[in-house]
């Protein structure tokens, strides 16, 4: 075992001590002199008070730069050892009452030295006691004694010092040793708890999984580094707060055998994120509860594609029939749309008949302008990629957008928030617009009453994300996971394949698309497309999984801007 014993902090210690014992010595001899006629020379003993303020002012300021802490110890001691004897000698020699600082300098000495020298600095207080004795007997010194002892009263006087000083050395020392011994088994199991509880806290905040801890009052007392990133706040946020505020859901609870469940969370700026939370009780031993452990994974992602795998089937589905009944329908609709048109020529009809066929005509181009959005979504599209701009697909689309709304008058305002001048992707500029067209038509009717419709272009990574974002009616949770099917209108009079269209077009551009919104607070929608340089700079087998038409047109556009630079 390594000592752990400070000198300095003691060295420091020593000096206040001292201090406090000169002021308390000063203090009594003076009241003594105002009531007792003890020959006491006040002025020597003051005087020699100070100085020994003094060098204990000294002794601080030399701890402060001289690094030999044993070295000072012993000077400390030493000094101690002389101012003693002085003291003892001007308040009476045998006759005062102040020998008991001998012992006290002697369980310094014990403190701050080894053992052996605690023995010395015992005979050498006897040695000064008895000299300061022996010179005031025999007159070598002035004596402030009050009373003159015979010969053997003086040596009975020494040698019972000598004993006492022999012992309180003995005793201080043993004690000393024990109390270092016990120090230094304490800073080893202090270490060790360290190590142990430094071991514990790397491994909670090394989970992957989130974790947190609570009180019986469900107040967040721990929180590991993965549940701070998922919930994306930080431990001064978190801590203290009770946990069922973070979560729109309730928790699992240990009462209801009800451990583990699926729970819904909204993070800062973000969207809403699903965890599968998991709780038990937090027990030391076989004593009672004292809180509840949650530990939480994020199935975001999980729920997400498992909603695109549904989608895609539903929408393989649905493409399948509308492939099926279309043609079927449009035949006999041509054929009722001609013939209504043949009857209204007839001059013999009154009003009430023609006001019918008109509905009969109008309605007859609804169902043939819904069987063509349903052949547009089912046939195979052709895509014909190329270089394009998507600030100038969007502003195309919305001077086209706001042309139409101030012959309307809406009562829309259009904002832009470019932060950049051009994004560059490979794409169908066509189909592109055609998902920015259906993504403004979607805006516009959504605020009926007017509203601002922000367009946003940035940077993200490799991709591009933009934003359609109204301030329309909003959608509720059901209403967004559900967006993207067909026959899904919220809209009076829409088909329900607009956003159905927008989410073919962009998974054949390999892009993602997705809405975020609240009841009343509108309603957001984001697409990402891959940025033009970081096609360019993707990996063959990354580039295998791609759609046929738009590998080729990668290649193909690699090729030649391959060779437009060997050409220059």
């Amino acid at each position: 075992m390594h000592s752990t014993f400070d000198e300095r902090n003691w060295l420091a210690w020593l000096v206040r001590v001292r201090i406090f014992i000169l002021t308390l010595l000063l203090a009594i001899e003076l009241a003594v002199a105002q009531f007792s006629p003890a020959p006491v020379p006040l002025r020597l003993f003051i005087s020699t008070i100070l100085f020994w303020y003094s060098l204990s002012l000294f002794y601080v300021l030399l701890l402060s730069f001289w690094q030999e802490h044993r070295l000072q110890a012993s000077l400390q001691v030493l000094t101690d050892l002389i101012l003693v004897s002085l003291v003892v000698h001007e308040t009476g020699g045998w006759d005062s009452s102040l020998n008991f600082l001998y012992p006290l300098v002697i369980i310094v000495a014990s403190v701050l030295l080894p053992r052996v020298w605690a023995q010395l600095v015992a005979a050498l207080a006897f040695i000064l006691y008895g000299t300061v004795l022996e010179l005031n007997y025999y007159g070598v010194v002035p004596s402030y004694c009050a009373t003159h002892p015979g010969l053997k009263a003086l040596q009975a006087i020494i040698f019972v010092n000598l004993f006492a000083f022999l012992a309180v050395a003995y005793l201080a020392g043993l004690l000393t040793a024990k109390l270092r011994q016990v120090g230094v088994q304490l800073k080893d199991t202090s270490g060790a708890l360290q190590n142990l509880q430094a071991l514990h806290e790397n491994i909670i905040h090394s989970i992957s999984s989130g974790l947190i801890t609570t009180g019986l009052d469900g107040r967040i007392t721990l929180v590991n580094a993965a549940a701070q990133r998922l919930l994306e706040c930080t431990t001064a946020e978190l801590l203290g707060m009770p946990v069922r505020e973070l979560f729109c859901d309730p928790l699992p609870n240990v009462e209801s055998q009800q451990t583990h469940a699926e729970v819904r969370c909204d993070a800062p700026g973000k969207f809403r994120k699903t965890f599968r939370v998991r709780v038990t009780a937090l027990t030391v031993g076989d004593r009672a509860e004292h809180g509840f452990v949650y530990a939480f994974d994020d199935l975001t992602e999980i729920r997400r594609l498992e909603r695109e795998v549904r989608m895609q089937d539903r929408l393989a589905a649905v493409g399948r029939l509308a492939a099926a009944i279309a043609h079927e329908i449009r035949n006999p609709l041509t054929s009722i749309a001609g013939s209504v048109s043949m009857l209204s020529g007839v001059p013999e009809m009154s009003d009430e008949h023609r006001r019918l066929l008109d509905i009969v005509t109008r309605e007859s181009q609804r169902l043939n302008s819904i069987i063509t959005d349903f052949l547009a979504y089912s046939r195979p599209k052709q895509y014909h990629f190329a270089k394009a701009d998507l600030i100038q697909l969007v502003e195309d689309t919305l001077t086209l957008m706001g042309h139409r709304m101030a012959a309307e008058k809406t009562g829309i305002a259009i904002e832009r928030g470019f932060a950049v001048r051009q994004a560059c992707v490979l794409a169908d500029g066509d189909k592109i617009k055609q998902v920015f067209w259906n993504l403004c038509e979607n805006a516009v009717r959504a605020m009926k009453n007017g509203g601002t419709l922000t367009v946003s272009v940035e940077s993200l990574g490799g991709d591009w994300q933009v934003a359609f974002k109204d301030t329309g009616t909003g959608m509720t949770p059901q209403q967004i996971e559900k967006v993207f099917e067909p026959f899904q209108s919220k809209f009076e009079g829409g088909t329900g394949l607009g956003l159905a269209i927008v989410y073919q077009i962009m998974q054949a551009h390999e892009g993602k698309v997705w809405a975020r919104s609240k009841p009343g607070r509108g309603t957001t929608f984001v697409l990402r497309l891959r940025r033009l340089e970081a096609e360019q700079h993707a990996s063959t087998p990354a580039g295998a999984n791609r759609g046929t038409n738009r590998s080729a047109a990668v290649a193909a556009f690699m090729a030649a801007a391959a060779g437009g630079r060997s050409d220059g």
